[in-house]
């Protein structure tokens, strides 16, 4: 039957045939094709990264590059982490995780040649749309895209000040995001260092204070307000720039996504600035999808690292770290038992996974197993993906007769978003133990830009959705009844905005806190493999004094989101600590 239905794509829509396709989150997706994947593992290699996410990826094409044989062990049958593409309907494929790019670094695009081993990049513009639930018709939505004019018209509808507001306040955002860049590409000062280590030593943390200056002289006068971004809450913010509720609740979004935290959260700034900081073809704060979707992102820098060398290999689950006498890393043991020896040992893993289940605890430190046991990887998301046979039609903006992609279809959809009072709500009831009884819903239609990822007609979409809390009050599970109530709850909700919705599902694949942790290992279900807030960032990520990639461990490298400067595809955490990784080489 699945042949069948494969043999239908590009004529029409199998929908009649698929419909009530429901997948139990876990089930395998199409397998894709491991770029660069080795004939055989050898026993012994110079360096071997944990986990084929993206971070682990750059880490070993960089290692790779420098002359360092190394080896990709990844437990899962695609690469990618939560950077993937999986057909979990027959014809439809997602992006199951991870499912927009904006953060990698420009250094990663260039240096490996991305473009060169097949990465594409489709942007957007517009890039949001708020439809708006009230008593008119149609009702209002606020549209905002890179053309300030065009963006300051919509802004408008709902306040002319605002719309006068947002360059001044576009511009002073920008300027922060300027300086913070400065800091994203090196590791933080090793503070422990400065005061305690060799002459070298302290000479090498002098020159690591370098980037924090530079970006104190960066923000400047600005210094005060910048601080305050950075802890107060991100409501407080933005009430000192706007007064009408659908921009700021459309905003503070980009504060609360993927973090267990309300607008009205100390701190809750800087998650924003995360999510602004990127850029596409030289547009700050763009995000665009990956043509083939994100695991195709993945392939390609497992390309750039299989072009230098290195050998990649799927279904390779990693069960400890092997030590020597001298606690020196040494390689890795496999469930099949076999031992890969090695001189450095990266872990794409959560520090979690790492230090808590793949390291002997007797090894480490006891306040800094204390330190990463108390690390805050509470996750308000759940991530659902859906197969539909035609584009949503919203009543703040219907679908031409002809069902084609309009411009809003390419954006991110926020829906629950008439204010930040329902963001805050939504956040309450999860604290207490309740899914969102009206969810934030961010929703995306990469198949508006990318029309292969379905059949001919019809559509993938990823809904981004929180508050859900990783135990459910009373400590009830996430079973089948509760994840299809909560889904039930977003379809719902969707209805309200795009009559007609429900009934375009063909199926679907929920995606829970619990689940998310169970398939591609973030701890709680985190994105970032821990929490954003400012005492788990920088110097203390993912524990103070060890927050430059080396860990307790001599030879064991944390070097994916759980390490400065944390999660999103960014490619960072990999590039960084296979430099330190090198240089510690270069010394063996």
């Amino acid at each position: 039957m699945a042949a069948g239905l494969r043999a239908w794509r590009g004529r029409v829509c199998p929908s009649c045939w698929l419909r009530g396709w429901c997948l139990s989150p876990g089930l395998p997706g199409a397998r894709l094709a491991h770029g660069g994947a080795a004939d055989q593992l050898q026993r012994e290699y110079d360096a071997v990264v944990i986990g084929a996410g993206h971070n682990g990826l750059v880490a070993a094409a960089y290692l790779q590059r420098a002359g360092v044989r190394t080896a990709v062990l990844e437990k899962r049958h695609v690469l990618g982490g939560t950077a993937v593409t999986e057909e979990i309907v027959p014809g439809f494929k997602f992006s199951r995780a991870s499912y927009l790019l904006s953060l990698l670094r420009p250094q990663i695009y260039t240096e490996l040649e991305l473009q060169r081993h097949g990465l594409r990049v489709l942007p957007r513009d517009p890039y949001s749309f708020t439809p708006l639930l009230e008593d008119r018709s149609p009702p209002r939505s606020l549209l905002l895209g890179h053309d300030m004019a065009q963006t300051q018209q919509q802004i408008a509808q709902f306040s002319k000040k605002d719309a006068q507001a947002y360059p001044e306040y576009e511009a002073f955002m920008g300027g922060l995001v300027s300086a913070l860049n400065l800091l994203l590409d090196a590791p933080p000062v090793d503070t422990a260092a400065l005061g305690q280590g060799s002459l070298l030593q302290r000479l090498r943390a002098l020159q690591a204070l370098r980037p924090l200056l530079r970006a104190g002289m960066a923000l400047g006068w600005q210094l005060p307000r910048y601080y305050e971004v950075l802890t107060a809450p991100i409501s407080k913010i933005l009430d000192q720039w706007f007064e009408s509720e659908p921009l700021k609740a459309t905003l503070a979004t980009d504060a609360v996504i993927g973090a267990m935290a309300s607008p009205h959260t100390p701190g809750s700034g800087y998650v924003l600035l995360h999510h602004v900081m990127g850029e596409l073809d030289g547009q700050r704060g763009a995000w665009g999808y990956v043509a083939g979707g994100m695991g195709a992102l993945s392939q390609a820098i497992a390309r750039a690292a299989a072009a230098q060398g290195a050998h990649i290999f799927a279904e390779k689950a990693v069960c400890h770290v092997l030590l020597g006498r001298d606690r020196q890393a040494q390689g890795v043991t496999l469930q099949d038992g076999t031992e890969v020896r090695s001189k450095l040992v990266l872990s794409n893993a959560s520090p979690q996974i790492t230090f808590l289940e793949l390291t002997p605890q007797e090894q480490l430190p006891k306040d800094f197993v204390q330190r990463i046991r108390q690390v805050d990887t509470r996750s308000p998301v759940t991530k659902i993906n859906v197969a539909v046979d035609r584009l949503p039609s919203f009543l703040a903006a219907p679908n031409t007769h002809d069902g084609q992609p309009l411009p809003h279809h390419q954006c991110s959809i926020h829906l629950n978003c008439e204010g930040t009072h329902l963001l805050h709500h939504a956040f309450t009831e999860a604290t207490h133990g309740h899914p969102s009884s009206r969810p934030m819903i961010e929703l995306c239609i990469p198949s508006a830009l990318d029309p292969g990822l379905a059949p001919q007609g019809c559509h993938v979409v990823s809904l981004f959705t929180q508050y859900t809390p990783s135990v459910l009050a009373g400590g009830q599970p996430w079973d089948e009844q509760a994840r299809n109530a909560y889904a039930d709850t977003v379809f719902d909700c969707i209805e309200a905005y795009a009559p007609g919705f429900k009934a375009s599902v063909i199926g679907r694949d929920i995606l829970t806190p619990p689940d998310l942790e169970r398939i591609f290992g973030l701890p709680g279900g985190n994105i970032f493999h821990g929490g954003m807030s400012l005492d788990q960032l920088y110097f203390a990520r993912p524990a103070p004094s060890y927050s430059g990639y080396r860990s307790p461990i001599p030879g064991l490298y944390l070097c994916g989101s759980g390490a400065h400067p944390g999660g999103g595809v960014m490619g960072a955490a990999g590039r960084n600590a296979a430099q330190v990784a090198l240089e510690d080489f270069r010394h063996l």
